[in-house]
């Protein structure tokens, strides 16, 4: 046990025997600044809970009791159950129904879930006291009075041990959630002490959570979303208090907001790396108005290793950096422990043309059992390529395991047309091998090409994947060189291949209901160690496709 360990434990075991005043309400009204949503929230009502895409029982005692135990579901899916995230769609479908259903499932919690081992995490500890008091004038103060002490008492002794707790030990996005959620509770039951705290450390947080280029450290589309929600609650929660706050949070949200445009396809909606499900452009527009967001997106975030390919109505976002490690910090500076939602996608890419999506990743199902998240967090859930049916980086219940080592990124501009290299090493451990791609984009933005090849002693077979998204039609083209696409809006495309046989496959999506879909499936020719590629904008007759 290190010493930092130590005097961690040392100051819970002081906190759980230190008095701690508790009001009969929070000193100062909450609220949530985010939409729930009302389907989910009939659906709670109906004694299911939907936890990014996953869906579970989640009842109080008298229906069955469902939902708290350490059996009901995976690690995320009862992290949100247990943190009250759900509070939010039963706010959205604002009924009495609603509220009371809300009531029903913390006090069965408060009976039943909350000693449950995962009630007690910081990063849930800190998500559940910042839902109590964002929602508070919803489910708890107009409820009888037995019910209101119990929920405060219950947040007061959650909050004193979170305060005492800080710095708090995750190395992802959960220190900024429980460092949230322990001001949030500073501010309710107006202690000075465990404020100051809070703000002594928050500084070296922000500095720890957000690259200099304002790329979250978990390098997700979703968890750069969440964390530039958790930067503006903290920015109101302190104004709102009447405290300043400190300069590293404002130079924190003008790092970040931006970042998070990168992401933004033409329909304004995220783009799905690692862990990422679409939100929808409505809540994104929220965000950064609420964060107050100026300027473009950036075409390049070089710490996080994203890139940004845009000419005319054609817009193409890759991932080309190092996936961050186990613990500690890697060698680019990203702190380890930030893999939970990696995917095994390096160098995979979407494009989208005007607010058509043509090609995408997969997405994601974060809070699934095991085997579904992680078909959808396989390098062959990417448009990348596969080299002989293995991971770029190898998948593990917590992160992941063998990974690239070494990202390359090369990029140039002339006359409005774009060109960018690529390479990683992430499978140089099993076979010797480095992926390399090229990408070249016209200043029309009609004509998009690609080589992808593998450097390696021996190359053994490899594919190519485009999945597409559900509104695209693929045909194969007579000769078998290529596909027709036709975009929904009608747009048509041709992808033409030289070095691969080419094939039209199943495929889903998984960014909000999941859909079926379709992949181009390009496969090495015998010996061969590149395949060259050109997606094309053509005229569709009204009769293809």
């Amino acid at each position: 046990m290190s010493m930092e360990d130590w005097l961690r434990g040392a100051r819970r075991a002081l906190a759980g025997i230190k008095p701690v005043k508790v009001p009969a309400a929070p000193a100062r009204a909450f609220r949530d600044l985010w939409p729930g949503d009302a389907a989910r929230g009939a659906r709670l009502l109906r004694g299911e809970c939907e936890v990014a895409g996953t869906a579970r029982l989640l009842r109080p005692a008298e229906e069955g009791g469902e939902g708290w135990d350490n059996t009901a579901g995976s690690p995320i899916w009862r992290a949100a159950v247990h943190g009250f995230t759900w509070l939010r769609d039963l706010r959205a479908l604002g009924t009495d129904a609603a509220r009371l259903r809300a009531r029903a499932l913390a006090a069965d919690w408060l009976e039943r879930g909350a000693d449950e081992a995962m009630a007690g995490q910081p990063e849930v500890v800190g998500t559940r006291i910042s839902a109590w008091l964002g929602h508070w004038d919803f489910f708890a103060a107009t409820a009888e009075d037995g019910f209101r002490r119990a929920i405060m008492q219950r947040l007061a002794q959650d909050a004193r041990l979170l305060v005492a707790s800080l710095p708090a030990e995750p190395s992802h996005r959960g220190a900024l959630v429980a460092l949230k959620g322990a001001m949030a509770a500073a501010v309710a039951l107006e202690d000075e002490g465990w404020l100051t705290r809070c703000l002594r450390f928050l500084p070296a947080e922000l500095e720890r959570q957000f690259l200099p280029d304002g790329t979250h450290i978990e390098r997700s589309p979703a968890q750069q979303l969440l964390a530039l929600q958790d930067l503006i609650e903290i920015r109101n929660l302190l104004h709102g208090a009447g405290y300043d706050a400190p300069g590293e949070l404002a130079g924190a949200l003008d790092r970040a907001a931006p970042a998070l445009r990168l992401f933004r396809h033409g329909d304004g909606g995220l783009a799905t790396f690692n862990g990422t499900r679409d939100e929808g452009a409505a809540m994104l527009d929220l965000v950064l108005t609420q964060g107050q967001a100026r300027g473009r997106a950036p075409v390049v975030l070089p710490q996080g290793g994203f890139q940004r390919l845009q000419a005319g109505r054609t817009l193409v976002i890759l991932d080309a950096g190092v996936p961050p490690q186990a613990r500690g910090r890697d060698a680019t500076g990203l702190p380890r422990g930030a893999d939970r939602f990696h995917h095994a996608g390096t160098l995979s890419f979407e494009m989208s043309v005007g607010r058509d999506r043509m090609i995408v990743n997969c997405g994601a199902a974060p809070a699934a059992e095991g085997e579904w998240r992680d078909a959808l967090r396989a390098t062959a859930a990417h448009s990348t390529l596969t080299l002989s049916d293995t991971n770029s980086s190898e998948l593990r219940e917590d992160g992941l395991g063998r990974r690239p080592e070494n990202v390359e990124a090369d990029r140039q501009e002339a006359g409005g047309a774009q060109w960018l290299e690529v390479a990683h090493d992430g499978w140089r451990k099993p076979f010797g091998a480095v992926h390399r791609r090229r990408f070249y984009l016209a200043e029309s933005g009609d004509d998009l090409r690609g080589e992808d090849v593998i450097e390696a002693d021996n190359p053994t077979g490899f594919v190519v994947r485009f999945h597409l998204h559900p509104g695209v039609a693929a045909n194969l083209l007579q000769d078998e060189s290529g596909v027709l696409l036709r975009l929904a809006s009608g747009a048509g495309w041709r992808l033409r291949a030289k070095g691969a046989r080419v094939a039209i496959d199943e495929s889903v999506f998984l960014a909000g209901e999941p859909k079926r879909s379709q992949q181009v499936v390009l496969t090495a020719e015998s010996g061969a160690a590149s395949i060259q590629w050109a997606l094309t904008r053509v005229t569709m007759n009204p009769h293809e496709g």
